[in-house]
């Protein structure tokens, strides 16, 4: 079930700018606000992406009466609030106890646990309704640890059922379902595995032995990769492949432009909802409603969400930019809306930043479009081209096509 995906970018692609080990993880969260151009921001963690019908019109009731109005998916699966008033934290805080999307004031950052969105639902994977139960207990045990709250809050644990999916997000440490109730344990980026009869344990001491080896000098299991040890089951490359959107097999599948949508269309999304239903965020910056009435998709689609695969914002992403962010040159949003209106949407995904940290860009191979002074960088497989602003959109359309080669 793991297929060939292409590698990923080269170094000088995407160089990310590593943490200040100078000071303490500032991540933000659900009680640690983080101040922006644009007001305070939130990040709710949703292991597994999941949100019930009750739970979604908290959140939209919440951008409403407390931030600007929209609540943005993340490259992790899980929700930010923008907007909010530097007074609103413990309305905030006590809106989402109320609905159970706060069960640890003080774990509540580390709960970062990515799963196969489809899983159980269509038939694919080998772990079927199991994940959701992993995703479950993993969460319930990061919040009973108390050395747990020791992890960053950009440490992320993937839980794939076998398809390959979220195993191709590197995460750090990733559970890949084999059947029977056992799995593969990765660590980092390794190409070996070690097959577990416990997953939920074993990814929990895994990640505890990071942290007793890192030992306050490293943040992610990838920054001392060749300290860790490696399993003896080689791993192929993972398919990476996203849901697509429209009527799927056990579930609506929709994509929300650049992961953000107003409280209406929250609303919307919660309505549809099968009865007794969770939604499913996915990383990909989508929402799976399982078992949702196909009927619902021209609603949908009619409320600005996109419901059939393709068209100009297939595999499209873009950081907050400005005026949200006062370390970007630009508001890349509203360059990208401008620059794919009218492209085609064909070949690699592509990922605007307005600066160096290139926040939320996707894994895998993708087309870096970098904000600079006199325009954008852009860059793929290595190359690189400066262009003007009016020059950006072919640009880009030329590298995700693959018109341009690697350099020999």
């Amino acid at each position: 079930m793991l297929a060939a995906m292409p590698p990923t970018p080269d170094a000088a692609q995407a160089p990310s700018v590593g943490p200040d080990r100078g000071r303490a993880d500032a991540c933000p969260g659900a009680l640690r606000l983080h101040s922006a151009e644009d007001g305070h921001l939130a990040r709710l963690r949703l292991p597994g992406g999941h949100l019930t019908h009750r739970q979604i019109l908290a959140v939209a009731d919440a951008a409403d009466a407390l931030g600007d109005g929209g609540a943005e998916i993340t490259s992790r699966g899980n929700l930010q609030l923008r907007g909010l008033a530097a007074g609103c934290a413990a309305d905030l805080a006590e809106r989402l106890r109320a609905v159970g999307l706060l069960p640890s004031d003080t774990h509540e950052r580390v709960r970062n646990i990515a799963a196969s969105p489809l899983a159980g639902l269509d038939g694919r994977g080998a772990a079927g309704n199991q994940l959701a139960d992993w995703v479950r207990e993993l969460d319930e045990a990061l919040c009973a640890a108390r050395w747990a709250a020791g992890l960053s809050g950009k440490f992320l644990f993937a839980l794939d059922d076998g398809r390959g999916d979220v195993a191709a997000l590197n995460a750090d440490v990733t559970l890949i379902a084999v059947g029977g109730g056992r799995a593969l344990l990765r660590l980092g980026r390794a190409r070996r595995a070690t097959a577990v009869d416990a997953p939920v344990p074993a990814a929990l001491d895994a990640a505890r032995r990071f942290l007793d080896l890192a030992a306050g000098r490293a943040w992610h299991p990838r920054e001392i990769q060749a300290e860790l040890p490696e399993g003896d089951v080689p791993l192929p490359p993972f398919a990476g492949e996203r849901p697509a959107l429209g009527a799927l097999t056990g579930a609506l599948s929709v994509g929300v432009r650049l992961g953000r949508a107003d409280s209406a269309q929250w609303r919307l999304l919660a309505d549809t909802l099968g009865t007794g239903e969770s939604a499913r965020l996915t990383p990909w910056r989508g929402v799976v409603l399982p078992h949702a009435d196909p009927a619902r998709l021209p609603d949908l689609a009619a409320a600005g969400l996109r419901t059939t695969p393709g068209g100009p914002w297939e595999g499209v992403t873009a950081c907050t930019g400005l005026p949200g962010c006062n370390k970007s040159l630009a508001d890349v949003r509203a360059q990208a809306a401008r620059a794919h209106t009218d492209v085609p949407a064909e070949g690699l995904p592509v990922h605007w930043s307005g600066c160096a940290r290139r926040c939320g860009h996707p894994a895998g191979r993708w087309v870096d479009v970098l904000a600079t002074a006199s325009g954008h960088r852009v860059t793929v497989d290595g190359t690189v081209r400066d262009t003007e602003e009016n020059d950006t959109a072919e640009a880009v359309a030329e590298a995700r096509n693959a018109q341009w080669r690697r350099p020999k």
